[in-house]
Formats: structure tokens, sequence, C-alpha cells
């Protein structure tokens, strides 16, 4: 116990003895941790955010018959509906059951008709953000009293159809009547089609308990989603499982280069904070030699000498990676608004790892103080070094 005290006391008198050249090393080691925490903080928040931005984008993983070879498309019944509904789910996921039918539509204001694709849409479980197929602020009730109906651009623009129309769904006899609404243009297949109820266009079908296929939107990383993809395609071993690879790939190569730069990037700030530190303790070193003579010359040994260095450089690094670490995550929410237009959001686990990096970082930097270890107390007092 009095060798503890005095190991502390010590210290301590080490901490006021050269305040300038220590308050420069905390400097250096409170902005490399600034800059490790805010750009760790940032790649996991990026990671997150690419993740939910390319949910937005909509489906990524089909759940479609199996292929037959037969000349009229293949169906799946809406028991394969019930096992992925049965299936557990991952967190942020919603689906889609569809039938796509062929039918006549006209609208009663212009009388105006064409041939158009009727999707027939349902949510199965209840959506996490916008899925491919729906219109955004104006979901497909199921039971809505009125049957809604949301036209694509271009069947707009061949019917001449505007908000509020009554259309008319005929095919093979069968006709369904539906209030229109207008769909903003995506570029994609939507713009041809009318969406309306899943049960609409089975009865324009004359196909009960019949779908097209499902459409999931899965929320994850690329690895988690193909692990899902895997363990539903067991579950479901009759139909067809399969993700979208444009997105998860898309996602997947763009995280990793990022990922890649933010932490190349993490690891030249710590080569240079340590080796500003390095340079600061190679001076506090030479300064050092006489107080390291004394300390041999009255029976200190080397190894305690260099353990009371070693806890001031930790101690240095403990200080600069508190402090350093919290401006940092208020750093990288000014760097995630200013750069990418959205503030990042601080992650707690950027805390604690970027505070030891830099304790880890000013350990190694002390290394220059390996050199009083050769001191001869003899030769510090004759002023031979």
């Amino acid at each position: 116990m009095p060798d503890r005290k005095m190991f502390w006391r010590i210290v301590r008198r080490l901490f006021a003895a050269q305040r300038g050249r220590l308050l420069v090393i905390l400097l250096a080691l409170g902005a490399g941790a600034a800059l490790t925490a805010a750009l760790l903080n940032i790649q996991i928040d990026a990671k997150t955010r690419l993740t939910k931005e390319f949910r937005a984008f909509g489906t990524n993983v089909i759940v479609a018959p199996r292929e037959t070879g037969a000349s009229a498309p293949a169906l799946l019944d809406e028991a394969v509906v019930r096992q992925v509904r049965e299936f557990h789910a991952p967190p942020q996921s919603s689906a889609i059951s569809d039938l796509y039918v062929v039918v006549d539509a006209s609208s009663s204001r212009t009388n105006l008709s064409s041939k158009v694709v009727v999707a027939g849409k349902r949510w199965e479980f209840p959506p996490a953000m916008s899925v491919r197929g729906s219109l955004k602020g104006a979901p497909l009730a199921q039971d809505s009293k009125e049957n809604i109906c949301v036209v694509g651009s271009k069947v707009t623009e061949q019917l001449h159809v505007q908000l509020g129309d009554s259309l008319r769904l005929q095919n093979s006899g069968r006709e369904e009547a539906c209030v229109a609404m207008i769909a903003p243009a995506r570029g994609d297949e939507e713009d041809n089609q009318i969406s309306t109820t899943l049960e609409a266009a089975q009865r324009l079908a004359a196909l009960p308990e019949k779908i097209s296929l499902m459409q999931l939107n899965v929320s994850g990383t690329p690895r988690e989603i193909r692990d899902y993809i895997a363990a539903l395609a067991q579950h479901v071993p009759g139909a067809d499982v399969h993700g979208l690879r444009q997105f998860t790939d898309a996602e997947a190569k763009i995280y990793n280069r990022i990922s890649g730069l933010l932490t190349s990037t993490i690891i030249l700030v710590l080569a240079l904070t340590g080796l500003c530190v390095m340079a600061a303790m190679t001076n506090v070193a030479m300064e050092r030699k006489n107080d390291v003579g004394l300390m041999k010359a009255i029976g200190g040994a080397t190894r305690r000498v260099l353990r009371l260095f070693l806890a001031e450089a930790a101690l240095l690094g403990l200080a600069g990676g508190v402090i350093g670490g919290a401006a940092g995550l208020l750093l990288s929410i000014w760097l995630g608004k200013s750069v990418f237009g959205v503030a990042a959001r601080p992650r707690l686990i950027v805390y604690p790892v970027s505070v030891g990096l830099t304790i880890l970082v000013a350990i190694i930097s002390a290394y220059p103080l390996r050199r009083l270890a050769n001191i001869s107390p003899a030769s510090v007092f004759r002023g031979e070094s």
C-alpha cells in the first residue's frame, strides 16, 4: 500500500513538472480521438442509413411460383401466403400479395377504353416503410366502401383519367368499378398498370385464393437478407424464393466502399496522432534523464520507472479520449448534416471504442521512454548523458 501511494504521488508530480509539453500531447490525443470518434460514428450510422434508404426502394425478396413449363402462367395458392405469415419475419419487414390480370379499362367520363394490366395488391403484414406498388399517402384500403384504384401515369394519359373519375374494369363478362387516384410517374412497369385490391383482381380473373407472387421488403444487411431468403425457401418448399440482387449487391458495394474509405482515414488519423505524441515523448524523455538517474540511484528498478511513465501516458490517453470522444460525437452530427444533409445519430458504442483506441495509441507512442531504461545513474551524475 505505501508503494502504491508513492507511485501515484510520483505520477502526479510528473504531470506538474512539464505542463506545457504534456498539454501539447493531450491536445494531439484529444484531436485524434475527436476525428476517430466522428469517423467511426459516421461509418456505423452510414450502414444503418444505407439499409434504410435501400429498403425505401421497395421489394428486395420475391416469393414466386415455380416454373411448370405450361402455357398458362403459374400461380401461387394463398396457403403459401399463410406459410410466409407464420414464418418469423425480421423487424421492419413488410409484404404484399399480387395478382396480375389483363382487363379492358374504360373511363365513364371520357368513354375511352384500353387493354390494361390490373395489379391486385394486399398487405400481408403491416409495412414499416413505403413498399413498391403503394401510393404514399393513399394505400389500397381493404375495408373501404368504395373500391379505390391507383392509375399509373401512362394509363392516365391513354384514358385521360382525372382524380376521382369512375373506372370500369371488365374481363370475360366480369366487371369491377373503382374510383381513380393518380399515381406520379415512377419510370417502371407500374406506370402501365392500374393497382386495386387483391380481392377485386381475383374476381376479375375468376381466380379465388390465387396470387401471382409475393413481394417482401426485408430489412437488414445483405448477409442477413441472404440468410432470411435461405431460411424462408426451406419453410416454403412449394415456391421459388429469391432476392433482387441489384438492390442487395448495390447496397453491399456502396457500403464497402464507404466503410473502406472511412477505415483507412481512421488508421491514418491514429498513425499521425501516434507520430505527434511520439515526437513529444522523445523530448520528454530527453528532459527526464536526470530524474530517472536519481530514481535508479536510490534503488528504483527499471521496470518500476518505466511503469511510471506508461501510467502517465495511459492517463493522458484516457483524458484525451474522454474529451475528444465526446467532441467527436458532436462533430459527426455536424459533418453528417453538412456533407450528407442528414445529421448522424450518435452511437454509444463509438465512445468507449474511441477512448480505448486513444489510450492504446498513447501507450504505443510512449516507446521513446524505453530509452530511459538504459540510462546509467553514474553517467547522469557525471554529466555524460
